[in-house]
């Protein structure tokens, strides 16, 4: 790897584009040769993984790291080759042999590249020049609360596929159906008109389609199956069968709807008992990447008593997504339109709008997904307003089966009032609400006071709450960063929530402690975020077993 915070080795000194950047992996050919750069004698960085924690030196490091992959490839007759990025943070150009196969922007989503063409038997040099500067008209903007972690932070395939092959496809039940399976599948290649059958055995379902001549069909037919829950994990071995190529998934099928202020799963009204993850490697720190480190945050989330997790603030990897099908936990997946980005910027839009579509692609058929929420505090005004409307109604055209959600604002109508009246509630499934009573918001005993209101006939969760403290910082209740405090606060926040008659859910921030460049006081913060339930060592705070028996009081209750 080459670190390039000029990046010279993409512009001339006229910054201008080079047609001789490090991309041509150039040698010299003699010895009057002028090549400033050398991959074979350079350092190497761990892919997947962010640099940040690879190197002291790229702990604050923001701008340009080239990558270099050599391999050999013997290419199957009548096959197409591509690479596959499960995310780059956060704009990449790709380059195999010294051509360049594209680019992509955003830093949470996957992408792919056909390289057919390109790839050689042997000697072939995939170069990925990463950059992970903040920019004022990217998503998310200039200002976040959370380490910038750049890089290939997730894996690099290769994916041989025949020449032509099942895509993409989407499997689920009709909305607001419990036995009718609809959506579609979609072929690539030449041979668009095929027969597609669809297998589920167990279920004992075999139904065919054919493909019309842009290579999509139509699916549609009931089943009796066995509906998946956070009780019942039921998954199913799912065929997608082409004349050229079939794919294997484990699939859930769930409903998820709303009826007034109800959030009903498989027709039955269900309580969120959530926690938010960032995407923050338990223990190691760093990005979070494996199936090692899905199991380990979702176990904990288990641990805390959840159903459900909110993941905070842009699409995590595929792993933990795929790890909560298995667990039974319920996900709310969200892109990372955080705080103030550029509303009358159409380059923005066009950006949120494409994550947002990646976020969808990819997980549309995890029946633990239940909720897309597309905003997290965005400030009131008309042109966030049809900003945001133009993603949710972009969401459901992509996936009409799953609710809608965005963390709002809310404000006081006096001092013990709030009021949800944010106008972007009108345009949701699900209310989303942040809140830090006790925190930024007074002293713990002022959330007794405080009664919540809201213009909408809708099913709140109340996505953020909760304080910082030092793992085994103790003091008294009222003294800061100690776990006492933490406690306190919990405590008042509880009795506050279980008196909102529309609350359905709640997702305290947050699951671990996480970096954050924001949180710079030493001795406590030292750079992380320090309002985790359990620390970045993986020790649980006191608040932790505050928030387990609320939990525990609904299982008692018999409260789903």
């Amino acid at each position: 790897m080459l670190v390039d915070p000029y990046e010279s080795g993409f512009y001339d000194y006229r910054y201008k584009p080079s047609a001789n950047g490090y991309f041509k992996d150039a040698k010299p050919k003699s010895k009057s040769d002028l090549i400033e750069y050398d991959f074979d004698r350079s350092g190497t960085l761990k892919v997947p993984g962010d640099w940040n924690t690879q190197s002291d030196q790229l702990f604050f490091y923001e701008g340009t790291i080239w990558y270099r992959k050599s391999f050999d490839y013997e290419r199957r007759p009548n096959t197409r080759l591509f690479v596959y990025f499960g995310a780059a943070n956060y704009f990449a150009d790709v380059y195999l042999n010294g051509e360049k196969i594209g680019q992509h922007e955003g830093g949470f989503t996957p992408f792919n590249f056909e390289i057919t063409k390109l790839v050689r038997d042997t000697g072939n040099s995939l170069i990925v020049k990463v950059d992970n500067k903040r920019r004022r008209d990217a998503v998310p903007t200039l200002m976040t609360d959370w380490w910038n972690y750049g890089g290939l932070t997730r894996h690099v395939k290769l994916v041989e596929t025949p020449a032509t092959f099942v895509h993409d496809y989407f499997i689920q039940l009709q909305k607001g159906s419990r036995n009718r399976v609809s959506g579609w599948v979609k072929l690539d290649g030449d041979k668009h008109n095929q027969k597609i059958t669809v297998r589920i055995p167990e279920a004992g379902i075999s139904k065919s389609f054919t493909t019309d001549a842009s290579g999509s069909a139509a699916i549609d037919f009931t089943a009796d199956l066995k509906l998946w829950s956070p009780e019942n994990l039921k998954l199913y071995d799912v065929a997608i069968e082409a004349e050229t190529d079939q794919v294997r998934d484990q699939i859930g099928f769930r409903s998820i709807e709303t009826k007034g202020t109800d959030i009903l799963l498989n027709g039955r009204p269900i309580f969120l008992r959530g926690v938010c993850i960032h995407e923050e490697a338990p223990l190691r720190g760093g990005r979070a990447y494996s199936r090692e480190d899905a199991l380990t945050l979702l176990g904990w989330a288990k641990e805390l008593g959840a159903n459900f997790v909110r993941l905070a603030h842009y699409p995590h990897n595929e792993f933990i997504v795929r790890e909560a099908d298995r667990m039974g936990i319920m996900v709310w997946s969200e892109i990372p339109v955080y705080w103030t980005i550029l509303w009358e910027n159409r380059a923005t839009f066009e950006n949120a709008r494409n994550q947002l579509t990646e976020m969808i692609a990819r997980d549309k058929n995890r029946a633990a997904v239940v909720i897309w929420s597309v905003a997290n505090e965005t400030p009131l005004g008309d042109a966030r307003l049809s900003f945001l409307k133009n993603l949710i109604s972009h969401a459901r055209s992509l996936d009409s089966t799953r609710l809608m959600s965005a963390a709002m604002e809310r404000h006081y109508t006096d001092q013990t009032t709030q009021m949800i009246d944010d106008p972007l509630g009108e345009y949701l499934d699900v209310l989303g609400c942040n809140e830090y009573v006790g925190w930024y918001d007074g002293l713990p005993e002022k959330a007794d006071r405080l009664e919540w209101k809201s213009k909408y006939e809708k099913p709140l969760v109340m996505s953020e709450f909760g304080g910082d403290a030092l793992y085994g910082h103790h003091g008294d209740p009222l003294t800061r960063w100690t776990e006492e405090y933490q406690e306190n606060l919990y405590q008042h926040q509880l009795n506050m929530l279980k008196k909102i008659p529309f609350l359905r859910g709640t997702a305290p921030w947050i699951l671990t402690d996480f970096r954050s460049p924001r949180r710079p006081l030493p001795g406590i913060q030292d750079y992380w975020n320090r309002k985790g339930l359990i620390s970045n060592r993986g020790e649980k705070k006191k608040a932790f077993y505050v928030m387990q028996q609320y939990y525990r009081e609904f299982n008692a209750e018999g409260v789903r």
